[in-house]
């Protein structure tokens, strides 16, 4: 980016994956002119500071806001209530609040009631991520051709809406608007269903009594292998994402248990017809992902290109 800073100062409360790669995403391409870094672990926001991903570093999630026209919380969905009381009092007037949760209709329904009046609250949710967790996990291009949705409530400031868009296109994304409750729905089955079967199948690995664990780590690049990437993603986000993406998640849940049940059965019965369809149908879906430019068609899922990017 060219030019003055979209921001003069941003506050990232929270300082994972996706506040470390925010902080320098927007270090490197000159969005903001000053970081200030917030989070509740006196260890995590030490190694921050090692990192060097801010300019200013407080336990105390309101000393990072105050003056902070672009407020970002990135912790966990299940969080952002507790937060969003916290820091209410010292919010700028003319600030942008937003937020990376994967869920929004529960962000909206926890923050809405604690945001000042003049203080423009767009919910958010990049859609990008690895397994990894951590300040250290972070790196400047992972936002670069993903999608980050806005669902930002009736009668939102525009100007505020097309500031915070130019932020996230300026990160690398694309942006997309959405309603609340239909991005619940939606990344109820892109993701939140992938994950709780990735979690569940490597549960029941676990659990097997006649397959040894050193049997299904030896042979796991079969297929169990790509199960795990998702398994290893942060408990705690995931607690919070199903506690509070519930309803969505229990109706894709009773879809996928409808569907796994009429492929049980075709396979009982010997319906090599079904199964190939089937088959047939969901392999499209794969390729139609890559010509997206959501993925890349080699044998690893593209792993080695995010391993790539964080050697950068």
């Amino acid at each position: 980016m060219t030019g003055a800073p979209l921001f003069e100062r941003m506050a990232l409360i929270g300082i994972g994956l996706i506040g470390s790669s925010i902080a320098q995403t927007a270090r490197q391409r000159g969005l903001v002119k000053e970081i200030a870094i917030s989070t509740r672990s006196p260890a995590t926001l030490q190694r921050a500071e090692e990192l060097e991903l801010g300019d200013f570093y407080s336990v105390d999630a309101a000393q990072a806001v105050d003056g902070a026209d672009l407020v970002i919380l990135c912790v966990p969905v299940g969080a952002n209530e507790a937060v969003a009381k916290w820091i209410s009092p010292v919010l700028k007037t003319g600030a942008i609040l937003t937020d990376v949760g994967s869920t929004k209709q529960s962000v909206v329904d926890q923050v809405s009631p604690h945001v000042p009046k003049g203080v423009h609250f767009i919910p958010g949710h990049p859609i990008a991520g690895t397994e990894q967790s951590g300040p250290d996990a972070g790196f400047p291009t992972l936002f670069d051709q993903r999608w980050c949705i806005l669902t930002p409530p009736a009668g939102t400031d525009q100007t505020a809406l097309e500031k915070l868009s130019a932020f996230w296109q300026e990160c690398g994304s694309n942006v997309d608007l959405m309603d609340p409750k239909h991005h619940d729905l939606v990344l109820a089955i892109v993701s939140h269903l992938p994950h709780l079967i990735a979690y569940n199948i490597v549960g029941t690995a676990d659990d097997l009594e006649t397959v040894t664990k050193s049997q299904v780590i030896k042979y796991s690049a079969s297929g169990f292998r790509d199960f795990t990437r998702l398994a290893a993603s942060d408990p705690t986000m995931w607690r919070d994402v199903c506690l509070n993406n519930k309803e969505a998640i229990l109706e894709m849940l009773s879809r996928f248990s409808e569907d796994l049940s009429a492929m049980q059965r075709a396979i009982r019965w010997g319906d090599g017809d079904t199964l190939f369809d089937l088959f047939t149908r969901t392999r499209g879906i794969r390729r139609s992902i890559i010509e997206a430019g959501q993925e890349t068609d080699v044998p690893d899922f593209g792993r080695h290109v995010a391993d790539t990017r964080q050697d950068d």
